[in-house]
């Protein structure tokens, strides 16, 4: 399946009253960039946001998350849709050696010197 030139992937976090949903959306790279996701939703055409490789976890359960490669969400199921870049870390071990890890290879780079 061949991606539309005319959009830019973005990987949300969608809440729905029972579910959150991670993945990815795809809007137009004509839009404002603080405007993508609502004007994505906005659109009164569309009904269902379209989100591919898709993992979907119930909200007050510890079950497995179940995998989809496309998943359709209809728009008046949807409380909150933000950018993933935009969470905030819950403080999981894991995430702290993430950001370690970061923070270590960033002062590496920054210690290299120019070609």
């Amino acid at each position: 399946m061949a991606k539309d030139i005319d959009t830019v992937p973005i990987e949300v976090i969608i809440l729905t009253k029972d579910h959150e949903i991670k993945g990815t959306v795809h809007v137009s790279k004509y839009t404002k960039t603080n405007r993508e996701l609502t004007d994505l939703l906005n659109d009164r055409e569309k009904r269902f946001l379209a989100v591919t490789n898709a993992e979907i976890s119930p909200r007050n359960s510890n079950t497995a998350p179940r995998r989809y490669n496309f998943l359709e969400v209809h728009i008046d199921c949807i409380m909150i849709v933000h950018p993933s870049s935009q969470v905030v870390f819950r403080e999981s071990v894991k995430s702290q050696e993430d950001i370690a890890r970061f923070r270590e290879l960033r002062n590496k780079l920054n210690q290299t010197k120019p070609f």
